[in-house]
């Protein structure tokens, strides 16, 4: 097996397999083990090491046992080392244990007494590979058995649970790091608590200055009433803290500074500010117009229904 495969192609294909082993069962997070534990790293050390040692000391230990050889075992051993890989003795051995067969001239003892127009019979035993892995099944399942039916260690419906907290912790991190692709065509209003505080965190270290902390308003209009001058609506607001308000006196663009993300968290919370009417508010912008959302607004088509008494006299 060792003239089959060089060692340079043996000892890093063993290496390989070694490495791919620990990196399966060591959790090291986003990071190679190697590299987050010093530990795993000395041991690929070692284990190079020992491999070098190891093809060093059975490489020593073929040319002294060749040399202890009589002239006769010598040109033998030359002999066979000439023959094909499929033709030397120790590859006949190996597949023979491997495989279980018979060789043609031992074919008369496997040979049946049935006779099919001089088809004959040979009872061969199944390789010992095909028996090996029936056996390795048997006991598998018994394991799997005891395990998951018996000690009911976990089922299905919490290995899905579990995955999918490693996944919502994966989008987790990606998003820390992600592109923002958030825009006005797919803003909407974000009402949960987290999302609101957030968004009110960004609104105290940004906007402040312009708006005051209740958002009554000082440079900038009061964001407070019904009143906009750009349209109210989380699409109109996300739109204007994005790309700025009036042009040349009004609010700069905030896309440079601020996640989308972030700002679509400060458009809800000033949007939940609304009829909250704060102390000394500013008076409404004269550019500003009523907003009124349009899920709200009656439609002019609808007729109004008159509920006539019929019992009342004419």
């Amino acid at each position: 097996m060792r003239k089959l495969i060089p060692i340079y192609v043996r000892i890093p294909l063993l290496y390989a397999i070694m490495f791919a082993v620990l990196e399966y069962f060591i959790d090291s997070g986003d990071r190679p083990a190697f590299i987050k534990y010093p530990i795993v790293a000395l041991f690929h050390i070692v284990f190079i090491f020992l491999l070098i040692a190891i093809e060093v000391v059975l490489n020593s230990v073929e040319k002294v046992s060749y040399h202890l050889l009589s002239p006769e075992e010598k040109v033998q051993y030359d002999l066979e080392q000439t023959k094909p890989i499929a033709q030397q003795e120790a590859f006949k051995r190996w597949m023979n244990k491997f495989t279980a067969s018979k060789s043609i001239h031992e074919e008369a003892d496997v040979l049946l007494d049935h006779d099919y127009d001089g088809i004959k019979e040979l009872d061969n035993v199944l390789p010992p590979w095909w028996v090996g892995l029936f056996y390795g099944t048997i006991i598998f399942a018994l394991v799997y058995l005891v395990r998951f039916h018996i000690m009911d260690e976990y089922n299905q419906d919490q290995e899905f649970a579990t995955e999918m907290q490693v996944a919502d912790k994966a989008v987790e991190e990606y998003m820390k790091t992600a592109p923002d692709v958030m825009d006005k065509d797919k803003v909407t209003l974000l009402t949960d608590a987290s999302a609101i505080a957030e968004g009110k965190t960004l609104f105290d270290a940004n906007c402040v200055a312009c708006h005051k902390a209740d958002a009554g308003g000082a440079i900038g209009p009061n964001l407070t009433d019904k009143f906009w001058i750009n349209g109210g609506g989380i699409k109109n607001v996300f739109n204007t803290i994005m790309e700025g308000g009036r042009p040349g006196k009004g609010m700069i663009p905030w896309k440079d500074q601020i996640k989308p993300t972030q700002i679509q968290k400060i458009a809800s919370y000033v949007l939940s500010l609304q009829g909250t009417n704060p102390k000394d508010a500013k008076p409404v912008e004269p550019e500003a117009k009523e907003w009124k959302d349009e899920a709200t607004v009656p439609s002019a088509d609808k007729t109004a229904t008159v509920v006539v008494d019929s019992t009342a006299k004419k």
